[in-house]
C-alpha cells in the first residue's frame, strides 16, 4: 500500500461519513463494463466542485489491492452488480492528482520527471523482486512489473488538463505531457482501465489530437454517464425531504444544467444549502472568478452583446466542436461560450445546441461582475431593477416610464430598440430584480397570442403576476389594450388572482411612455 500506488480507501470513506452522501456507485458498474476491452479509456470533465475528486477516490477503494472494501460497498447500489465481487480490490492502482506534481518543477518537463520518479518508488518498494530492465523507465517498470505479477493497473488521474490551466502558453511542454500520457497509457496490455478527470476535454493538437483513444464525457456530450455529472432532480427531491426545505426553491438556485436530457443540479451548492439551512451563492463564491471576469468582458465576434442577451434569459446557438479545449485559443465568440459551458458558468443543450444561463446563482454571479465593472449602461438598468419592480407593483406609471428611460443607452448596441424584440431584452434587464420572486416567461402562448413578457409569482410568493406589453412607435395604451382583447389575462389567472398590466411604448422623438393597471380575477 502506497500514497499513489495501490492507496487504502481512507479518501472514500470521509466522503461517506460526510452528513450528505448521495450514492454514485452505479458508476463503478459503468467502468467494470469497460475494463480489459477497446472502450478502457475514459476522460470525464466537468465543472470544479461536481464531485469528481469523489468519483476517483470511489473508484481507488473498490479496485484498489491495497485494501479490503467489500463492507464498505456492501450498503451500496453497486453491491447488486453481478460484476461487484469480480472487480473489487483486484488490481494495481495508480491514484494520481496532477496538480500535486505541477508544484514541483519550474517546467512541465521537470514535473513529468519528478511523477515519473515518485511511481517508481512507490512501484519498485511493492514489487523489489521483480527483475526489471530499466528501472528508470516508468513504461518499462511498469510493463515488467505486470508480466511477472499478471496484475494489471487500473489508472486514475484526476485534474488530468491542469497543465493546461497552469501552463497555457507553454505549447512544447503540453505536447511533452500529452506524449508522457500517450506512451504510458495507449496501446498497453498492462493498462485494464484509464479513468482520467478535468475541466477541460483533451486537448486537440493536429495529429496530435492527444489522447485519441479516450471515450470524452463531457458538459457537452455526457453520454451515458449523464447521471453522474451532479445531482439529479430525483436524488435532490429525495435529499428535500429528508432536510425538510422547499424544493422549489432548490430548483431556482441550483438547478438549470442541462446534460443530455438530464436536469443536474449543483452538488457543491445543494449540500451547502441543505446543511447551512440557507440559499445563497456557493459554488460561485469558491470558484474561478476571475475566468467569469476575464472571458466575458471579450466582445470577440459580437460576444458582449451575447452575454446581455443570456442575462437578459435568451439562448444562444452555437458549435461546440471549434473548441480546442484550452483557455487562450479563440476563434469565435463560439469558443468562448464553450469555454464557459465546461467551466459551469452557462449549460448546453445538445438537441439544440443552445447555452444559456443555467440558474439564478450563476445568474447572480454574472450580474455581480458586471454591476462591478465597466459595463456601464447594464450595469445602470441591473441597479434601477429594484425600484423599477416597485414601481410597477405600486402602479407608478410616470416613475416606471423614467426607470427604463434610464435603463436605456444609445452607445450600447444590444440596448438600441431596433424594434420590439430588443426592447423586450432591456426590459428584461431592466427587471432583473424580479427574478428572486418570480419566474419570467418571454413570449408566454395565451392561445390567442404572445404575451411578451409574463412574471408568475414562484411557489409560496404572494404578489400579484404582471402581463409586459411592448410597443415601438405605437402607443402604451394600444399595449394595454392588446393585453385585453387576447385575452392574456384569462391565462396568467390560472397562477395568481391579481394581476398587474403594464403597457410600454417606446418613441424615438418622445422617448418612454407606460401605463400600469390594476386587475382582480
Amino acid at each position: 500500500m502506497g500514497i499513489y500506488l495501490n492507496p487504502d480507501n481512507t479518501d472514500f470513506h470521509e466522503a461517506l461519513n460526510s452528513e450528505i452522501y448521495v450514492d454514485k456507485t452505479d458508476l463503478i458498474k459503468h467502468t467494470n463494463s469497460k475494463i480489459r476491452t477497446a472502450n478502457k479509456y475514459l476522460c470525464v470533465s466537468r465543472p470544479r466542485r461536481f464531485g469528481k475528486s469523489m468519483a476517483g477516490d470511489m473508484l481507488a477503494a473498490y479496485y484498489s489491492s491495497g485494501c479490503d472494501s467489500k463492507e464498505m460497498f456492501s450498503k451500496y447500489k453497486i453491491s447488486a452488480a453481478p460484476t461487484f465481487e469480480k472487480h473489487l480490490n483486484k488490481y494495481n492502482v495508480i491514484h494520481i492528482n496532477m496538480l500535486d506534481f505541477v508544484s514541483k518543477g519550474n517546467s512541465i518537463t521537470e514535473s513529468l520527471d519528478y511523477l515519473s520518479k515518485r511511481l517508481i518508488h512507490e512501484i519498485k518498494r511493492a514489487n523489489g523482486d521483480v527483475d526489471c530492465f530499466d528501472w528508470n523507465d516508468l513504461m518499462s517498470v511498469l510493463a515488467d512489473v505486470f508480466n511477472e505479477k499478471k496484475v494489471p493497473f487500473v489508472f486514475i488521474i484526476d485534474e488530468w488538463d491542469c497543465v493546461f490551466r497552469e501552463y497555457k502558453n507553454d505549447t512544447e511542454g503540453q505536447i511533452q505531457y500529452l506524449d508522457f500520457l500517450r506512451r504510458i497509457l495507449k496501446d498497453q496490455s498492462y493498462v485494464a482501465l484509464a479513468y482520467m478527470t478535468g475541466i477541460l476535454p483533451i486537448k486537440k493538437y493536429g495529429k496530435h489530437s492527444a489522447l485519441n483513444m479516450f471515450t470524452e464525457i463531457s458538459m457537452t456530450n455526457a453520454a451515458p454517464m449523464q447521471e453522474f455529472t451532479g445531482f439529479t432532480e430525483k436524488e435532490v427531491r429525495h435529499l428535500c425531504d429528508e432536510y425538510n426545505k422547499d424544493f422549489n426553491e432548490v430548483k431556482r438556485w441550483y438547478d438549470g444544467y442541462t446534460v443530455d436530457g438530464e436536469s443536474i443540479y449543483n452538488p457543491k451548492s445543494v449540500v451547502e444549502a441543505l446543511t447551512r439551512g440557507t440559499f445563497r451563492n456557493y459554488w460561485t463564491s469558491t470558484e474561478n472568478y476571475e475566468a467569469l471576469e476575464e472571458f466575458i468582458f471579450r466582445n470577440d465576434d459580437g460576444l458582449r452583446d451575447t452575454i446581455i442577451k443570456l442575462i437578459a434569459g435568451e439562448k444562444k446557438k452555437i458549435d461546440p466542436s471549434t473548441f480546442t479545449n484550452d483557455m487562450v485559443t479563440f476563434n469565435s465568440q463560439d469558443d468562448v461560450l464553450t469555454l464557459l459551458v465546461h467551466l459551469g458558468y452557462l449549460t448546453f443543450d445538445s438537441e439544440t445546441n443552445e447555452v444559456a444561463i443555467p440558474n439564478y446563482e450563476v445568474s447572480e454571479q454574472f450580474a455581480s461582475t458586471i454591476r462591478n465593472k465597466d459595463w456601464a449602461e447594464v450595469s445602470k438598468s441591473l441597479k434601477v431593477s429594484d425600484d423599477l419592480l416597485q414601481a410597477t407593483l405600486s402602479c407608478d406609471s410616470a416613475k416606471a416610464a423614467k426607470l427604463i428611460s434610464d435603463s436605456h443607452s444609445e452607445n450600447t448596441s444590444i440596448l438600441q430598440y431596433n424594434d420590439e424584440n430588443s426592447l423586450a431584452c432591456v426590459l428584461s434587464i431592466a427587471y432583473y430584480s424580479a427574478r428572486k420572486d418570480y419566474i419570467l416567461h418571454r413570449e408566454l402562448p395565451t392561445g390567442k397570442g404572445f404575451a411578451d413578457l409574463v412574471f408568475i409569482p414562484r411557489p409560496g410568493r404572494q404578489l400579484p403576476s404582471l402581463i409586459i406589453e411592448l410597443k415601438k412607435g405605437r402607443s402604451a395604451e394600444e399595449a394595454i389594450q392588446q393585453i385585453k382583447n387576447n385575452d392574456y389575462i384569462s391565462k396568467v389567472s390560472e397562477y395568481s388572482s391579481e394581476i398587474i398590466l403594464v403597457g410600454i411604448n417606446y418613441d424615438e422623438k418622445k422617448g418612454h411612455t407606460c401605463i400600469i393597471e390594476k386587475v382582480q380575477v
